[in-house]
């Protein structure tokens, strides 16, 4: 297995499991047989409300001997509604607490966008802070503290743009570690890959399969399917695998992480296994030309009428 190293050695996994949209019920199996297929990175956030029972899963691993902490990789994210200073380390004992867990490995801030405490989703434009109210040196400065003490080993942020990063880093004392966002041949974002790796910011892939089982009204009409895509299945059948292996294998081979999110067993190990596709380099080149742009996950919602954000200020680099 690929790993990342970070700047004081620590490795992370580059084949991790998704968490978002795994169901109470579900999800408890899910981190459970990921553990003892061999999966040593686990993808949480607050707002995927599993915490808990991904934190079930966590602690059986360990009491029963699959594991020890060491040995796990558990990444979590700051919701937007907790990006005060002073709500920041309320936001991340809930999380520990929840995840059974003393510390992360790797805390992100979610969005760079921020909403009232009392607010899960925006219902109108009134439910949101604008980063003059509540600036991202705020908020990262509230995640340095933490990594200070310890409850977070390492710091990022999610769903960041270059001038996003330029931001955050102009004032930092910890630079950032991570910048996850979403990515596949689809959205191979080089120019922001070029200037994470230029800087020593890693990057994770999310929604590495297209994200096909997200809520209907977050979906456009005729959304291309990135399995049926012809180069990646081509690809797939000469490499005798699947088209989801081609397109988590893609990911590990530009340098960077990913977290296929699943509930089935068999496709949990198959994610897995995609580590040993070992993609050349004409198939790279070939999926790099595939020639289509889309992003599944648009960030829409943060862009209502009245918002002070729009889809401008997150995605343009």
């Amino acid at each position: 297995m690929k790993s990342l190293t970070f700047a004081n050695g620590d490795t992370m996994p580059a084949i991790g499991l998704g968490t978002w949209k795994s169901a109470p019920g579900e999800v408890f199996d899910a981190v459970l047989h990921a553990i003892k297929s061999g999966y040593r990175h686990i993808d949480c956030a607050a707002i995927y409300m599993n915490e808990k029972e991904v934190g079930k899963a966590l602690r059986k691993a360990m009491d029963d001997g699959l594991v020890k902490r060491e040995d796990l990789w558990v990444t979590s994210k700051l919701w937007n509604n907790a990006h005060k200073r002073d709500d920041i380390k309320p936001a991340l004992k809930k999380t520990l607490s929840d995840l059974q867990l003393d510390y992360l490995d790797l805390y992100l801030v979610h969005w760079p966008v921020a909403m009232k405490p009392d607010v899960v989703f925006p219902d109108g434009p009134d439910d949101f802070l604008s980063l003059s109210e509540v600036p991202l040196s705020e908020t990262w400065s509230g995640l340095e503290d933490m990594h200070a003490e310890g409850l977070a080993r390492h710091i990022g942020v999610s769903n960041f743009n270059i001038e996003k990063l330029d931001e955050v880093m102009r004032n930092a004392r910890v630079r950032p570690a991570m910048n996850q966002v979403e990515m596949h041949p689809y959205l191979a974002q080089q120019k922001l890959v070029d200037y994470c790796h230029d800087h020593d910011i890693h990057l994770t892939a999310y929604s590495p399969l297209g994200s096909g089982d997200r809520a209907s009204r977050m979906k456009r009409e005729n959304e291309p399917v990135l399995f049926d895509d012809p180069t990646i299945k081509d690809i797939a059948r000469q490499h005798d695998c699947t088209p989801a292996q081609v397109l988590i294998s893609w990911a590990v081979h530009r340098g960077t992480a990913v977290i296929p999110k699943s509930t089935n067993p068999g496709r949990i190990e198959q994610n897995l296994a995609s580590a040993e596709v070992n993609l050349t380099e004409g198939d790279m080149e070939a999926i790099k030309h595939i020639g289509k742009d889309f992003r599944y996950i648009d960030g829409s919602l943060w862009a209502m009428e009245g918002s002070p954000y729009e889809l401008s200020d997150l995605w343009t680099e």
